[in-house]
């Protein structure tokens, strides 16, 4: 595995991780750190839901400063998703079982098992002054949430890696993405998107009430919906 440049910081409990790097980074920290939390009091989801945050599972957050435009911002989620499934794949016996979800969940044999949460603040110039992906993993224990399947890397067979253990993957899977990133461009993580995402044409539903055959991703990230004749590019959403 690819070695990585980033700076680990491991704490025993925090509230959030994503809100000790919000401010980290807002004071100026630079580039590159990774803050690690062993339990969380306060963890955040999408959609501001909470996030079971128990000691045994991963709670990460990252620090990048990209020289991008702030429209790139949900690229970095979608590439945060890739090196996960990287991360995963090198961890668990059948990598098969791994799928992705749009924008940034992962799934295993088809429970949640990984979110990701991406948090960009603008520059003066519309640019990114910073991007935060907050990263959480059910590794040896899945959260019961009402209404949707849930799974652990431990239900795999394994012994579940420590959080410490994992994050070293899984920032080293980051590093490895950002550089193709670098070289390859978006097109190159948006192949690898696809290639763990839902098959061409099943059939999608957004909570918004917008459903259609999967048409694939955009050239920017944004997600493809063909319905009614036309193919719609979402930026944003939340597949039900």
């Amino acid at each position: 595995m690819t070695q990585h440049r980033f700076r680990l910081r491991v704490h025993e409990a925090l509230p959030s991780t994503s809100d000790l790097v919000a401010q980290l980074a807002a004071a100026g920290e630079p580039d590159g750190l990774a803050v690690l939390a062993r339990r969380q009091t306060a963890g955040r989801g999408t959609q501001g839901r909470a996030w079971e945050s128990r000691a045994g599972n991963l709670h990460l957050s990252v620090l990048l400063r990209p020289n991008e435009p702030l429209r790139h911002a949900p690229q970095w989620g979608l590439l945060a998703a890739v090196a996960l499934a990287d991360a995963v794949a090198a961890t668990i016996p059948d990598a098969s079982a791994i799928a992705l979800k749009w924008p940034n969940d992962l799934m295993i044999h088809g429970a949640k098992s990984a979110g990701i949460l991406a948090e960009a603040s603008a520059d003066d110039h519309g640019g990114i002054a910073w991007l935060c992906l907050g990263i959480g993993v059910n590794l040896d224990h899945a959260p019961q949430v009402e209404g949707r399947a849930t799974a652990c890397l431990a239900d795999t067979g394994i012994a579940a890696p420590t959080p410490e253990a994992f994050a070293e993957t899984l920032l080293a899977a980051l590093e490895a993405r950002r550089s193709q990133r670098i070289t390859e461009g978006f097109a190159a993580i948006r192949a690898a998107w696809l290639d763990r995402g839902p098959a061409l044409a099943s059939h999608l539903a957004l909570s918004s009430g917008i459903a259609g055959r999967f048409a694939g991703l955009a050239d920017d990230g944004r997600l493809l919906l063909a319905t009614g004749g036309r193919v719609h590019a979402l930026a944003s959403g939340e597949l039900t």
